[in-house]
């Protein structure tokens, strides 16, 4: 059977206006800002007027630990959003945008996947409204002028040993990791040593997402710490002021995008966080916002339930004050059988076996959801190869996890392929059985939190940190950020910190390699195992097949 790619599906495309899809959900066109005729801004105005309005019911989509074998999390995402459509409730949903680091390197694109799709998915997983670029301007903007400083005379003491702000670009590219700037002489500067990370792990763009308007954006950009005195003062973005001109640059990036899905729903697509490196979920004002417009908003958090739903729940939720009323776990009849020990060459064969064997790692996920007080519902996105014995399998499992699994065959129907899910996911929500809290309070200390983290999700047996590690946390609370959460920066592909255990490991320890403030953010990020915030290209990067065909059409995307 031969099959169109997502991006044919999302070229043909009949797509409305994009006034019609803000109308949807009542935003008047004057406080639409288009960019073309299929993308638009939300006015800061607009979102202003709604404080008071009664809030929907959240919805997040979360998934197990990603395999090869794909488990489709923003396209059940996108096609729960429609199916809450289809059977007449009033849903939105929001997602993130794309980093173009992943898209040039092995991922593809992030606007979902087949029927299941946003529009226009090319310009979404390019440079789509800016975003991006406008956060890489800004957290260099900021290393630009702490090197000025130094360089005219350094009233402020920095210990340029002790500079803590790097620089970003949006671009996997190892040969940035650590690098020498300022050499070449007086006229240059004083030579140190620093590094790029990937802009999606920018405290910026942690800022951006997790910041409700434009005062609490330059609130936070000010708080940043930048760098140490010899006396181990901090040095704060605000000491260097830089803030008011890195707000000027985030002034529309902080304004939501509104898009719409293949079935013309609409959807926010705002702000970028990968969740193996930072705190992975779509903007806290894309969301506020899609819950006084509609009666249901669908979400997403990256990777497995272990790195983007628990950081959703204990980061995001936790900030911004929201309460989820149902989750929904994705997972694969394929990556069961990868977790189960086949080898992709073999995920097409019948395996019933490997299928039962590989469940563990969904089970794991659903008691870890469950503990933060959100009922739960799975849902397998159905794959052509699956049979129903391997079907039946996966069902009756989650079914001893006191859960229910539901196949779900949006990619190739569409919102008729997800109606049952839908249904479900009302049901729950409407029950009343959400019961939402952090796994940790906020004046537990740091070290204990981390642990918390790594014993109730992953399930280890303990943390393995230096103690110079455990006394910079010990700092850091005295200096008043005890009170902050704590963001894992960790391999997505499983609970331990080695990216080839799969399944539901038990008994492994943790080790954090190194620990960063991000102070205006409102977190602290502790480096597990080998992870990087820059990544690297792969061998065969996608960027290899990416281009124009003779139409000047984007070809090898997705």
């Amino acid at each position: 059977m031969a099959f169109k790619t997502d991006i044919e599906i999302a070229r043909e495309a009949k797509k409305k206006p994009i006034m019609e899809i803000g109308a949807k959900l009542g935003i008047p066109s004057e406080h639409l800002l288009p960019y073309g005729h299929d993308k638009a801004k939300v006015s800061q105005e607009f979102i202003k007027s709604l404080a008071g309005k009664k809030d929907g019911k959240l919805i997040l989509v979360t998934a197990i630990n990603p395999t090869p074998a794909g488990e489709g999390k923003t396209t059940t995402t996108v096609g729960l959003g429609d199916g809450l459509n289809r059977i007449g409730k009033k849903a939105v949903v929001c997602i993130r945008e794309a980093s173009l680091g992943p898209n040039f390197g092995m991922k593809g694109g992030a606007a979902g996947g087949g029927m299941s799709q946003v529009v226009p998915m090319e310009e979404m997983n390019l440079h789509f409204t800016g975003d991006f670029h406008a956060i890489t301007s800004a957290h260099n903007l900021l290393s630009a002028m702490i090197d000025n400083h130094i360089y005219w005379g350094n009233e402020l003491a920095i210990d340029e040993r002790r500079i803590v702000w790097r620089r970003v670009m949006d671009m996997n590219d190892r040969a940035l990791r650590d690098i020498v700037v300022n050499l070449g002489g007086v006229s240059n500067g004083f030579p140190r040593q620093t590094g790029f990370d990937i802009t999606v792990a920018s405290e910026v763009m942690a800022i951006l997402c997790l910041s409700n308007d434009l005062e609490d954006l330059q609130k936070r950009l000010g708080d940043i710490v930048v760098a140490y005195t010899r006396e181990k003062k901090a040095i704060y973005c605000r000491d260097i002021k830089a803030d008011g001109a890195m707000t000027v640059l985030l002034k529309d990036a902080m304004q939501p995008n509104i898009v719409q899905t293949l079935e013309n729903n609409p959807a926010f697509v705002h702000g970028g966080p990968f969740a193996n490196i930072a705190h992975g979920c779509n903007s806290v004002i894309a969301t506020k916002t899609a819950l006084k417009l509609g009666e249901y908003v669908v979400t997403e958090a990256g990777f497995g339930a272990d790195l983007g739903a628990e950081k959703f729940f204990d980061i995001k939720c936790r900030k911004a004050g929201l309460k989820p009323s149902a989750a929904v776990i994705v997972a694969t009849v394929r990556a069961m059988k990868m977790n189960g020990g086949v080898a992709k060459a073999d995920l097409g064969a019948e395996n019933v076996d490997a299928v039962k064997k590989g469940c563990p790692n969904l089970g794991r996920h659903i008691g870890n959801v469950k503990g933060f007080g959100v009922p739960v519902v799975v849902a397998i996105n159905h794959f052509y190869s699956d049979t129903d014995a391997e079907i039946a399998a996966v069902q009756a499992y989650v079914a001893e996890q006191g859960a229910e699994a539901i196949l779900c065959k949006h990619w190739a129907l569409g919102s008729a392929g997800i109606e049952e899910l839908a249904h479900k996911v009302v049901s729950l929500a409407e029950s009343g059985a959400a019961n939402f809290a952090p796994i940790y309070p906020d004046d537990m200390p740091l070290f204990q939190k981390l642990e918390t983290i790594a014993k109730r999700i992953y399930h280890a047996d303990e943390v393995i940190a230096d103690k110079s590690i455990r006394d910079q946390l010990k700092t850091w609370e005295a200096a008043g950020y005890g009170h902050l959460p704590i963001c894992v920066a960790k391999t997505q592909y499983s609970f331990t910190t080695d990216p080839t255990v799969r399944g539901a490991p038990t008994g492994h320890s943790v080790p954090v390699r190194e620990v960063r403030l991000s102070a205006g953010a409102g977190f602290v990020v502790a480096i597990c195992g080998e992870i990087m915030t820059m990544p690297g290209l792969p061998k065969v990067p996608s960027a290899e097949v990416i281009r124009l065909n003779d139409e000047g059409h984007v070809e090898g995307l997705f």
